[in-house]
């Protein structure tokens, strides 16, 4: 590979446990012994007994389950820590989606909070969606979904706790192992307990989510994703942010993920009155960038070696998700969200959120001015390095991905890079 996200040695090679992990796991399939269990009862059991209770909100999140592990079990090709990998995304998964059910059940009135027009940034990867959420989320007026609060929202943090809540402390160290064991993580994505998260995290309580996917190469569950109902993980994210703000109100939501694009009329009757940002930069760096990091991501879970196939999904995913956002762009009113292009966004960031805001109907205060230009002087600029990446590393050039984006490009006007 010539890429320097694939210049790191594997995690395995670095961590002697890991490999020992694996060594006993590889023994103990030969012998027809497949451990962790990965079936949907021994899952759903185990975040059970985490959670100390039964009740799991509806089962509209067993069929996704069943589907995604059948995936993992015969299309992942999952080693010994993947499959532990997996099941403890699941599991905790779940135990939040009880703990949520829970808290609903305890707190009837969470349900009367009103989501009023969220920021919803609806871009694919790599197109300034994380720089574009922390500035929308400094307006004073406004919260962003913090790592730390989808990782386990419940209980919600209150006002007076969240400061000093122990939850900030055991993600930041989760984050640690995960960057630790994987460290040319750092250099391509921003990671930390208190920064904005994808709210993409919240579908995960449903299993119906591109979240799971960045973790094992499943591509029969991610076809079905596609084509499959989001309603019940609307429902799952809404329920979240209304427990969330019980305890800590909010004018507005700033949330973000390209999950959104390929299911807009979903998002749109679950939040009739979303603030739509759809963030657009040349596909051909867009997807080379994001088959780098998943195939960054997977690689500590996986005997599989050749990156090209986890590739050619991702390349296939962000090709649905456009031509999705497009199909719907066609057949609504032109206004019903602000398109922002990269260079405009990187070359003038403060700019940038100005025009979002008059797009509909709203000025930035001197406050949120102000704290974003401190946040941009003072804030980390590619403080763990530089991720660099290659299409020839996946058998593509940028010609090849430029032809593939063609009627994107000229209708966006988005310029090559």
């Amino acid at each position: 590979m010539t890429s320097a996200s694939y210049g790191f040695r594997d995690a395995e090679l670095r961590s002697l446990p890991l490999r020992a992990l694996n060594r006993l796991g590889g023994g103990l399939e030969a012998l027809g012994l497949r451990l962790p269990s990965l079936t949907p009862e021994a899952v759903i059991a185990a975040a059970v007994r985490r959670a100390g209770d039964g009740e799991l909100g509806g089962d509209s999140f067993r069929e996704p389950l069943e589907r995604y592990l059948s995936a993992a079990r015969e299309e992942a090709q999952l080693n010994t820590f993947g499959r532990l990998a997996v099941r403890e995304m699941l599991v905790s998964s779940l135990a939040n989606r009880i703990a949520l059910a829970g808290w609903a059940r305890e707190h009837p009135k969470v349900r009367d909070e009103r989501i009023e027009q969220p920021w919803v940034i609806v871009g694919l990867p790599r197109t300034g969606t994380s720089l574009l959420s922390i500035l929308l989320g400094l307006d004073p007026a406004s919260r962003p979904l913090l790592h730390w609060e989808a990782a386990q929202p419940i209980p919600p943090p209150t006002l007076a706790s969240a400061a000093e809540d122990p939850r900030i402390a055991r993600n930041a160290r989760e984050i640690g192992r995960l960057v630790g064991l994987n460290p040319a993580l750092a250099a391509m994505h921003p990671f930390g307990a208190t920064i904005a998260q994808e709210c993409v995290a919240l579908f995960m309580y449903d299993v119906r989510t591109l979240g799971v996917e960045t973790q094992a190469y499943v591509p029969s569950y991610g076809r079905w994703l596609q084509q499959c109902d989001m309603a019940p993980a609307y429902a799952q994210h809404k329920l979240a942010l209304q427990a969330l703000q019980s305890a800590q109100p909010t004018e507005r939501w700033v949330l973000k993920t390209p999950n959104h694009l390929w299911c807009l009329e979903t998002l749109l009757a679950c939040y009739p009155d979303a603030r739509i940002i759809w963030t657009h930069r040349d596909p051909g760096v867009v997807v080379t960038s994001l088959a780098s990091l998943v195939n960054t991501l997977q690689r500590m879970f996986t005997h599989r070696r050749d990156p090209g196939l986890v590739a050619e999904e991702w390349r296939g995913k962000a090709r649905h998700a456009i031509r999705s956002g497009m199909a719907f762009d066609g057949a609504n009113s032109e206004g019903w969200c602000c398109h922002v292009r990269y260079p405009e966004l990187v070359a003038d960031a403060i700019g940038a959120v100005h025009a979002i805001y008059a797009h509909f109907g709203d000025t930035v205060t001197p406050l949120h001015a102000r704290r974003m230009e401190v946040w941009l002087r003072d804030g980390p600029q590619r403080a763990f390095g530089r991720h660099v990446y290659d299409p020839g590393d996946f058998g593509w050039s940028y010609d090849g991905l430029a032809e593939d984006s063609r009627d994107y490009r000229e209708r966006y006007d988005v310029s090559r890079e």
